[in-house]
């Protein structure tokens, strides 16, 4: 079957936020503790305990933005733990993951928010914070605001100074909690209503004696539709005259969406598709949660973020730290993911994948010695030249695989279609960036993209993956296996460009017009 993949110049989308292509680090396992921050650990260069060869990695990919410090462990955090000298701070439980390969429950408090920065800074990368709704207070909340980021002389400026930072961080992103209507509380969703307006009273209170109203505040969502309209339903409630929509306090409601299909390494075909469908359903997710805010509170700007997304195979337990295998099929899922994520720029305003090192569908792997990047490592890197660029609107005709669904897994009922090439497109300074990905596990397919364009040239064009088999991973003695290669499609000159994808591969073609 012909496979087409038409790009419409003259229907952009919107700005690709570049936080899109955020991730997140959290106090699990060995992505803090070994994958950032070693200490005083020699085997590898650091700086002030972070190791160099994971900055670096992260760094070739512009990390926009990075979530911290969790994830479940934030709703159990407090953040004044994490400061002082480092031999002086408290030895807390860690009741949500283990740390390093002793699996010892419990947190050291050595890596903090000065620690935290640090790393920021050093990659180039915004801060995004998750206060402690579970077990913590309003006023915790706004403390860490103001320590973070206020300019005055008080009792918290002269810590952050005392503790080596004299200029504060400027800290803009700002999570209500973490998946409160789990780990970080059970609330029901009117619960947490009550508890976000409560927080973010007072997190707008200090923005507005910090004068510039810098602060933007993430309220918790769902992926079940119906939670979502409950809380931003009883969210309105109880609000004094004269105080303007409660919505106002709200800038980005997130989602997080999980899944897997089978073992990391070991699966069937209809597992191989399974993933891809579920994958796909996290542009779903953006959708309802966009309809629901345009129901609930239509005219405002509110975003959507997906803060927390990727596979997580059933390997990946308490016990091993949320490590697995990074395959092939993984990073395929991560790129249509992607598309739909740009798919979708004038709603979506930061995604976050889960987790930067070591832990779930990560970008880097670490042991003692060495850092390598994962199969989905070279999909952000491929996917990169989105950032900040207009998102075209991309049709594609494409060959599909009906997946039978299990239970109510997917909104269609009976079966759910994958289709067998994804693509996304976007525009820069009159030059058209397009990825795609023939996602068919063992038949290549010849792809025709077509711009709205009398005059295009070939600038670039790079291919992932080809040849390799879907359930191949990284290790740190095959990473280079995953690196891009070359490819010279056929450009016809006017607007058409025709390329041969190998089975499960992932392209990139630059595009001058």
């Amino acid at each position: 079957m012909q496979t087409e993949v038409h790009v419409a110049r003259h229907d952009p989308v919107g700005r690709i936020d570049p936080n899109v292509y955020g991730q997140l680090s959290e106090h699990l396992g060995r992505c803090i503790y070994g994958g950032i921050w070693v200490g005083d650990d020699d085997r590898v260069p650091t700086e002030d305990g972070i190791r160099m060869d994971t900055v670096e990695l992260l760094r070739d990919l512009n990390t926009p933005v990075l979530r911290w410090p969790g994830g479940c462990f934030a709703d159990d955090y407090h953040w004044t733990d994490g400061l002082g000298p480092r031999e002086a701070r408290p030895r807390r439980r860690n009741m949500w993951w283990t740390q390093g390969r002793d699996n010892v429950p419990e947190e050291s408090n050595a890596f903090g928010t000065e620690e935290f920065m640090h790393l920021c800074e050093m990659l180039g990368t915004e801060p995004y914070l998750a206060v402690n709704v579970g077990a913590g207070n309003p006023d915790e909340a706004v403390d860490w605001a103001e320590y973070c980021n206020y300019d005055g002389d008080t009792e918290l400026t002269r810590l952050r100074a005392d503790n080596g930072s004299e200029e504060p961080h400027n800290a803009t992103y700002w999570g209500i909690g973490n998946e409160n209507w789990g780990c970080g509380g059970r609330f029901s969703p009117e619960e947490y209503a009550e508890q976000f307006r409560r927080y973010a009273n007072y997190l707008r209170g200090f923005d507005r004696v910090m004068a510039d109203e810098s602060l933007e505040l993430v309220a918790c969502g769902h992926i079940t539709d119906s939670w979502n309209r409950r809380f931003l339903e009883h969210l309105a409630e109880c609000v004094s005259i004269g105080q303007g929509t409660v919505y106002n306090l709200m800038d980005h409601l997130s989602v997080h969406r999980y899944h897997h299909a089978g073992s990391d390494t070991e699966f069937t075909d209809d597992q191989y598709y399974r993933l891809l469908a579920r994958a796909q359903q996290v542009g779903e997710d953006v959708d309802r949660a966009a309809e629901a805010l345009e129901l609930f509170a239509p005219g405002t700007d509110i975003g959507i973020i997906v803060d927390e997304w990727g596979v997580w195979h059933p390997e990946a337990v308490f016990d091993n730290g949320l490590e697995q295998a990074n395959t092939v099929r993984d990073a395929l899922s991560a790129a249509s993911v992607l598309d739909d994520l740009n798919e979708r720029a004038d709603v979506v305003t930061m995604a976050n994948i889960a987790q930067t090192v070591n832990v779930l569908q990560c970008l880097v792997q670490t042991d003692e010695d060495s850092a390598w990047p994962t199969p989905t490592y070279q999909v952000f890197d491929l996917y990169k030249r989105h950032m900040g660029a207009t998102a075209l609107r991309t049709v594609v005709d494409s060959e599909v695989r009906a997946v039978k669904s299990i239970g109510n897994e997917f909104s269609t009922d009976g079966e759910h279609e994958v289709p067998l090439v994804t693509a996304s497109a976007s525009e820069r300074d009159g030059r058209v960036y397009v990825t795609l990905s023939n996602l068919h596990r063992d038949d290549a397919r010849e792809v025709t993209v077509t711009v709205e364009s009398d005059d295009v040239k070939l600038d670039d064009a790079q291919a992932l993956f080809g040849g390799l088999p879907a359930d191949l991973y990284s290790t740190e003695t095959n990473a280079e296996r995953f690196t891009p290669e070359r490819i010279e499609p056929e450009n016809h000159g006017d607007g058409t460009v025709v390329v041969d994808a190998p089975a499960g591969s992932t392209l990139g073609l630059s595009l001058q017009v």
